[in-house]
């Protein structure tokens, strides 16, 4: 009988390797190019600012000792507010004294990505709120959006022109002013800046700048005038833009409806609709939203489903008042979060849980939905101080490796971060998107 090594397996010394691997890397370049603004502590966490409007031009010379009729001079205000984020790893004693790798080492390293990826989303939720969109082939609205509704010259363009009609403060403009890189983001210094030319800024998916640079109006543009384009296979400089690139964008995906049924709650008599959407669990971006629900009459009671089983993701609930109504609020269940800002509210619910939405909740706009099955990117374009970071607190660090009353006995190891800081939009006007499709699904094979 031959033995195989299975038999010996015990005895066997397995090699672990001391290096670990690397993990995919992430395009920061959001953050770097908002106006930065610092809050005065002791003072809240409201900022507010200033803005003085133009006055109209004088429509008549005036007549001859006739005084001209006062204007009045008008301002708006725009107002942000800073918000605390914080994050953070706890061990045991037994873990950290047993494991080979220094915890407390790789924990900083991972919770040092977390913080520069949460300022990013949080940038990019913001330009989200933004007014003005344009939408490839003129489709009107982000639901008549098609496969093949891939970004262009002419729409880029047209947003361009739109944007310069308006007056947007161009990057390297009258000002001369240009963006500092942040020493914790990372982005190429051609597609920050292009020294001495006036232009705006965009940030794009990968896969949606890919049928840009295949469109055949750029493709013959660089085979005439610049082949390096085509062997690095980046965007660039285009129509008085430049283009950065971002992996970490928001992209909304379009999904057939879920139906609700009455149930028990203590929503009034009436006919509701719901709408669920999904929060991915890495980014915590809303990206898959679902079609708002058929009509559900409720007779003094609630609303019953259950939510979608697609893993990686956990589900919000949204409830409309009244036949085929758009939802603005959250709904209220048990199978929320039991503590937090959301305490009782219709969100982080995991897949394939039965909900009852017993009432209304926090009023909240879920994303608009793409045409089921339609994925839905948005280029965002800006100018100068088109948006800003509110700092209250920068990142504060705390590693806990003592004993206290709540842990006499030292058995844990605590670290994490904090800070405290806002992002607001300055200007709509200064912030314009451009909404299409893509051609590639982001799936090998």
């Amino acid at each position: 009988m031959t033995q195989t090594s299975t038999a010996f397996a015990a005895t066997v010394e397995r090699k672990i390797d001391r290096k670990a691997l690397e993990v995919a890397q992430r395009y920061l370049v959001l953050h770097g190019f908002a106006d930065k603004k610092k809050m005065d502590k002791r003072a809240g966490l409201t900022w507010t600012a200033t803005r003085w409007n133009r006055l109209p031009l004088p429509q008549a010379p005036v007549a001859e000792g006739v005084p001209p009729n006062p204007n009045s001079l008008t301002f708006t205000q725009v107002t942000g507010t800073a918000l605390q984020w914080a994050g953070r790893i706890v061990f045991s004693d037994v873990a950290v004294v047993a494991t080979q790798w220094d915890l407390l080492e790789e924990s900083s390293e991972r919770l040092g990505m977390q913080i520069a990826e949460t300022k990013e989303r949080n940038g990019f939720q913001l330009l989200s709120s933004g007014t003005q969109v344009n939408y490839v082939n003129s489709r009107g609205a982000r639901a008549n959006l098609v496969a093949g509704d891939t970004l262009d010259p002419n729409t880029v363009t047209r947003t361009q022109t739109d944007m310069k009609l308006l007056g947007v403060p161009l990057w390297n403009g009258q000002t001369g002013e240009t963006i500092q890189r942040s020493i914790d983001y990372t982005a190429r210094e051609s597609e920050k800046t292009i020294k001495g030319v006036q232009h705006l800024v965009a940030i794009a998916d990968p896969r949606v700048l890919q049928d840009l640079r295949s469109n055949p109006t750029v493709v013959q543009t660089w085979q005439f005038s610049d082949h390096n384009r085509m062997y690095i296979n980046e965007m660039g400089y285009w129509s008085g833009i430049t283009f950065c690139e971002s992996n970490m964008m928001p992209n909304w995906f379009g999904i057939a409806q879920v139906n609700g049924s009455p149930g028990t709650g203590s929503l009034t008599t009436g006919t509701y609709t719901i709408q669920v959407t999904g929060w991915d669990n890495q980014n915590f971006y809303e990206s898959q939203i679902y079609q708002v629900s058929a009509d559900i009459s409720v007779i003094a009671g609630g609303i019953t489903l259950t939510t979608p089983s697609t893993p990686g993701f956990t589900y919000a609930v949204y409830v409309g008042v009244g036949s085929a109504s758009a939802p603005f609020q959250l709904g209220l269940s048990t199978a929320g979060p039991p503590t937090g800002p959301y305490l009782g509210q219709a969100i982080a619910i995991p897949p394939s849980t039965a909900v009852t939405i017993t009432g209304l909740g926090l009023a909240q706009i879920p994303p608009a939905a793409p045409a089921t099955g339609v994925t839905v990117f948005r280029t965002y374009i800006f100018g100068q101080r088109a948006f800003s970071t509110l700092k209250l607190e920068d990142v504060e660090w705390h590693r806990l490796t003592e004993a206290d009353k709540s842990d006499p006995h030292n058995q844990l190891r605590v670290i994490g971060w904090k800070y405290f800081e806002g992002w607001v939009v300055l200007n709509q006007q200064f912030l314009a998107g451009i909404e299409s499709t893509a051609s590639n699904t982001g799936a090998f094979g």
